[in-house]
């Protein structure tokens, strides 16, 4: 497991949104803004992290933009709203990457590493053997893998994937767990 008492603001977190921060769609997406529904200590946890954390990148495919559900603009309303209510709790995330491909290949798309190496381009500071992606799916483990993260599982959606895992350093049920587990509570 990852010593997190190495972790300080010289260490970038990487994070998914959906079913990370807010609660998932089954089978469907987060189209607009009143459908985004943030667990309920996803705040208190992202305060935590900022507190931690020098860099928080937000990384989420966003494949309802392609197949034309909702827009970009729909996407950025939503991100908007969200941040808001980050800096209104005391948080903050320092940028959102999205991809809104359909193709799995697209090399933007999770579990390809795109947009860390557009993170790393924005932010040159990023050291990826400093960088944790947390996640709720094996495809956002395989993104910090492919990006030569660590990794870290958060059990909202699937906690049926089994642990210990090649991919996953270490697994959590919610965001809170994992930032009350940074700061030793």
């Amino acid at each position: 497991m990852l010593d997190f008492s190495i972790i300080d603001n010289s260490w970038t977190l990487f994070i998914d949104r959906d079913g990370v921060f807010n609660h998932e769609k089954k089978d469907g997406y987060i189209l607009n803004v009143d459908e985004y529904i943030f667990y309920d200590d996803a705040l208190d946890a992202v305060k935590k992290l900022h507190e931690t954390f020098g860099l928080i990148i937000m990384v989420t495919n966003q494949k309802g933009i392609g197949k034309k559900l909702m827009t970009e603009n729909d996407f950025h309303s939503i991100s908007e709203y969200m941040l808001a209510q980050i800096k209104k709790s005391g948080g903050r995330i320092d940028k959102i990457y999205f991809a809104p491909d359909l193709d799995s290949n697209a090399i933007n798309r999770k579990p390809n590493a795109g947009m860390a190496f557009q993170a790393k381009k924005d932010f040159p500071k990023i050291n990826f053997s400093k960088s944790i992606m947390v996640g709720n799916k094996l495809s956002d483990m395989q993104f910090g893998r492919n990006a030569n993260m660590h990794t870290v599982f958060l059990a909202t959606t699937n906690p049926e994937t089994a642990f210990p895992h090649e991919l996953i350093d270490a697994r959590f049920d919610d965001l809170l767990q994992f930032a009350e587990a940074l700061n030793g509570q």
